[in-house]
């Protein structure tokens, strides 16, 4: 049996996270939930992932949301539960330290479009398609899309989309600033592989403190915000990646980082 969530490590730091369920448009069942929880914990944990890319298998689909087959089976205690295990997973992916890029190959809908919205950059291709859908289906979004789609495109936008279920292609979808780079198909892993490149050749502790600078000054005032981002600041000066830059830069070469 084939597994339902693939890892991927890359040589040059980064990984790429497969959901493989193309049969089914790589619907969030609760085998696929738990398989990419685990995954996203292994790049938690190793120093030598710089960058994650997120991807759907087959050309159809990235993340068609949740399973609506499982889910019509369940009495509501499981409904309950496995809706706690998708919003966990996102969370997880919001809250590694490493960024993650979605590229989005298809279909994204409902807890796939939350899915999206919970990694720190989104590149579509052209033939993607958008939308927070469960008002549709007498729900709502229930894996982060009620807040972190207006903190993105601003709460009129959201609220339009998410009221009227309405689904969104790939040019609009960049025009409100859903996301960030539209490619043709065939190049989709091409450009995010480009981007988690870019990333993945910068110092890492530096990179991961200024996610973390940018996700925790995000929504309060600036005085906080900026407190935050000294702290942040301050964790990098003692780092020996902080050194290396200015050795690296004073001999006019490429840095070596290591994370420390």
């Amino acid at each position: 049996m084939e597994n339902k969530v693939v890892l991927k490590r890359r040589s040059e730091g980064i990984a790429v996270i497969l959901l493989n369920r193309p049969e089914a448009a790589n619907a969030l069942s609760v085998e696929m939930l738990n398989g990419l929880y685990d995954a996203l914990m292994e790049c938690r944990y190793d120093r030598e992932i710089r960058a994650v890319i997120i991807t759907g298998a087959g050309e159809k689909a990235f993340c068609a949301g949740a399973d609506l087959k499982e889910r019509a089976g369940m009495n509501p205690v499981d409904v309950r539960k496995t809706v706690s295990l998708i919003r966990q997973t996102i969370n997880g992916i919001e809250l590694l330290p490493q960024p993650v890029i979605a590229a989005v190959n298809g279909v994204a809908l409902g807890g796939g479009t939350e899915l999206a919205l919970a990694c720190d950059i989104r590149i579509a291709a052209e033939t993607a398609t958008f939308g927070l859908t469960e008002t549709s289906l007498g729900i709502i979004p229930g894996a982060g899309g009620t807040q972190r789609l207006p903190r993105l495109i601003g709460k009129g936008r959201a609220k339009e989309l998410i009221f009227t279920a309405r689904r969104v292609k790939a040019a609009e979808a960049s025009e409100i600033g859903l996301v960030e780079y539209i490619v043709a198909p065939d190049q989709l892993m091409d450009k995010a592989l480009a981007v988690a490149g870019q990333i993945a050749a910068n110092g890492p502790l530096a990179v991961a403190q200024a996610k973390f600078a940018i996700d925790h000054g995000y929504d309060v005032k600036l005085h906080t915000g900026l407190a935050i981002e000294q702290t942040a600041y301050e964790v990098t000066i003692p780092s020996k990646d902080r050194l290396e830059g200015l050795q690296a830069f004073k001999e006019k070469r490429k840095p070596v980082y290591t994370g420390e």
